[in-house]
């Protein structure tokens, strides 16, 4: 009598325990619910939303940032975290992911989330006009407040070394400003090797014909006919214009939003932003529809994000044999432009190695400096070396430091990028490292597909679609991101992945 009485009193705890995962679960999808409201006013800001309406929507904005805060922190969600129980590695991830986020979350207060959702939103709409009229004096209140607020975040969640720290741990978990800067001195050694190697190629590429006319009317089908080629689904997404291209999420893997910019005298811009933002989104449709709104339905980190996306843009994108299938329909699209030119002359133009203004229109080789000039002058700002009033001063002797040039306003200057108008101090290193992911997951991806090359030439990406869905898509936050590197390729992450494979790149392109 007694067993049975044990045995109905540990059932019944087990129940219990089962209930309140299944309770923090459901208030975890209504939270993140919130947030795809949030989203969803966030992406019509930057699409659709009148000039007049920044103020109301930047109380908009603070409304649900703050209810949605508000839900997440409350006791009930703590008091579940603690009777909660997994029964599976699902279950598991759930819950660790949800303790991580819980955690840090309940050391703001929500009247600070608000404040900063508010500012952020104002801080966009200032930025836009910025960069409209060149007036850098416009953005700069907007950016001191927000750094100003993102500084009492980073105190109140805590940092052992610098607040930086803190901050970049909310886009890749565990990342420190030291080791971040240990990788960008390599960075930096490796490219202005590279760039050095380059200068007396015997035959470089020429870029020009890039910047010949290309109407916007002609890139707009074939943009949308790439994204379609590497498997992104427009019955489950849409593709817009943006002052700075991105990709949104609404209502989970069903509703992945990507936006795009055309320049007519830059064919690259929207070509290669296209699939750039594709690749985020095939990542965001590859996540389990079951699993939406827990951090099992997430992407890893940004950093893996970025792998996604820098893989179809670049070590797919700007591939020769890409190219083999694709150059045909480009030249008959724009025959002004590009009739007279070859594919291997239009393969060297896409894959030149130049000193550029513009992050998102940099070469593969030059890219990580303009990354390692934007974390030096975030990190700069935050350890109080750096004044806001300063910002396009240091923007410049940098730019004149690493690439020999100097922009010609603060448009292509220190205004080019939306990150600081929406708060996202820290964010900018993750891009660096989606490079090292990318080379890394793509090598291992050869190994196993075997003729992946001449499947690309055919224009069937399905099987490396399918072979990232398999590895990383599926698993959400199962893993942590250097516990995903090793488990996928064996090896935890390397530099020497991706220098193997530019450096093998370039140096053929330019006839090394």
């Amino acid at each position: 009598c007694c067993d049975e009485i044990c045995l109905i009193e540990f059932e019944s705890e087990t129940e219990a325990m089962a209930s309140a995962y299944e309770k923090l679960m459901d208030r975890v999808r209504n939270v993140g619910r919130l947030g795809s409201i949030e989203q969803l006013l966030d992406w019509d800001q930057e699409i659709h939303m009148p000039t007049r309406g920044a103020d109301a929507r930047a109380e908009q904005l603070a409304l649900i940032a703050g209810l949605s805060h508000e839900q997440f922190t409350a006791d009930e969600t703590g008091n579940l975290l603690v009777s909660a129980e997994a029964n599976d590695e699902c279950a598991s991830a759930n819950l660790r992911e949800t303790k991580r986020s819980y955690d840090r979350a309940v050391k703001i207060p929500t009247a600070l989330v608000k404040e900063i959702a508010h500012a952020s939103s104002l801080a966009k709409h200032a930025w836009t006009k910025a960069r409209e009229t060149d007036t850098f004096s416009t953005f700069a209140p907007h950016l001191s407040k927000l750094i100003d607020l993102k500084k009492q975040v980073a105190d109140r969640i805590g940092f052992e070394t610098e607040a930086y720290d803190a901050l970049m741990d909310e886009f890749e978990p565990g990342a420190t400003a030291a080791e971040v800067e240990v990788l960008f001195a390599s960075f930096r050694e490796f490219t202005v090797g590279l760039i050095n190697r380059l200068k007396d190629a015997p035959s470089p590429p020429d870029a020009s014909i890039l910047a010949r006319h290309y109407p916007k009317d002609a890139q707009v089908p074939l943009c949308r006919m790439f994204a379609e080629s590497i498997g992104f689904d427009f019955s489950a997404g849409r593709s817009d214009v943006s002052v700075h291209p991105f990709c949104t999420t609404i209502g989970g893997a069903g509703d992945v939003r990507i936006t795009t910019r055309y320049w007519e005298n830059f064919l690259p811009a929207a070509l290669f932003g296209t699939l750039h933002e594709a690749g985020h989104g095939l990542y965001e449709q590859g996540l389990l529809a079951e699993h939406a709104f827990t951090p099992m339905g997430e992407a890893v980190s940004l950093g893996i994000h970025e792998s996604q996306s820098r893989l179809w843009e670049n070590l797919v994108g700007r591939s020769l044999p890409f190219w083999k299938c694709h150059f045909e329909k480009v030249q008959q699209t724009f025959p002004d432009a590009l009739g007279d030119v070859s594919l291997d002359a239009f393969y060297g133009a896409i894959n030149a190695v130049a000193p550029s203004m513009i992050r998102v229109e940099a070469d593969e080789v030059t890219y990580n400096l303009h990354i390692i000039l934007r974390f030096e002058i975030e990190r700069a700002l935050f350890t109080d070396k750096l004044d806001v009033s300063d910002v396009p001063a240091a923007w410049n002797e940098k730019m004149n430091a690493f690439f020999g040039i100097t922009p010609k306003n603060d448009s292509e200057g220190c205004l080019q990028d939306i990150h600081w108008s929406m708060g996202a101090f820290g964010y900018f290193p993750t891009y660096a490292l989606g490079n090292l992911y990318a080379a890394q997951f793509f090598e291992k991806a050869r190994e196993d597909i075997s003729d992946l090359d001449d499947r690309i030439a055919k224009g069937d990406h399905a099987p490396l679609l399918g072979w990232l869905r398999e590895n990383i898509h599926r698993h959400g936050k199962r893993y942590a991101a250097g516990e995903l590197v090793e488990r996928v390729t064996g090896k935890p992450l390397s530099i020497e992945p991706f220098k193997a494979y530019i450096s093998s790149k370039v140096e053929a392109v330019y006839g090394l």
